[in-house]
């Protein structure tokens, strides 16, 4: 056993077995997280959707005749609700909501009651700090896909990843949403 023509390449095989197993368990483990992020970016687009509801029944009550803007909103919303797709198919649907929610807000500035209403005013810092959670969710999303894709891209850890099958993810980007609440004159 002393022989060093036997030990060296035991040694390397061993490295390498060690190095394949470890990269392999950093990619699922990576993965893993990916999933748990996607789970709270998802908890708070779902918080984002049960508000819109009311936020339209509030502008509804003032603006009555801007049904065309507010049954674009609800159509927005209930395409993205559904959508279950990657990141970047539900990254499409929300950018349409985001537009449809800020077609929404011009609106509301042209009806100086509604701006003042103790109802809508809540519901726009409601919807304002929704906002702010679903970025910062994001944020953590598309940190953990950064981490896996540059796994799974640099060598020598995207030999491992290609032969266990592991792919780039989708980063997770929509349009931001005006998150000023508007002022009240």
């Amino acid at each position: 056993m002393d022989n060093p023509a036997i030990l060296i390449p035991l040694a390397i095989l061993l490295f390498g077995l060690i190095y394949s197993v470890a990269t392999y368990n950093g990619l699922v483990n990576l993965k893993n997280l990916i999933r748990e992020s996607w789970a709270d970016v998802d908890t708070e687009l779902k918080r984002r959707y049960d508000l819109i509801p009311n936020l339209v029944s509030t502008v509804k009550g003032y603006a009555a005749h801007e049904k065309d803007v507010l049954e674009r909103v609800v159509a927005a919303r209930a395409k993205a609700l559904a959508s279950v797709g990657d990141a970047a198919s539900q990254a499409r649907d929300e950018n349409e909501l985001v537009d449809s929610l800020k077609r929404l807000f011009a609106v509301v500035e042209r009806y100086p009651d509604l701006k003042a209403s103790g109802q809508y005013l809540a519901l726009q810092r409601e919807l304002v700090n929704t906002e702010n959670r679903i970025q910062a969710a994001r944020r953590f999303f598309n940190g953990n896909v950064r981490d896996y894709n540059n796994k799974v891209e640099m060598f020598p850890s995207s030999i491992v990843a290609r032969m266990g099958g592991f792919r780039r993810h989708d980063f997770f980007e929509i349009a931001e949403l005006e998150r000023a609440v508007p002022s009240v004159s």
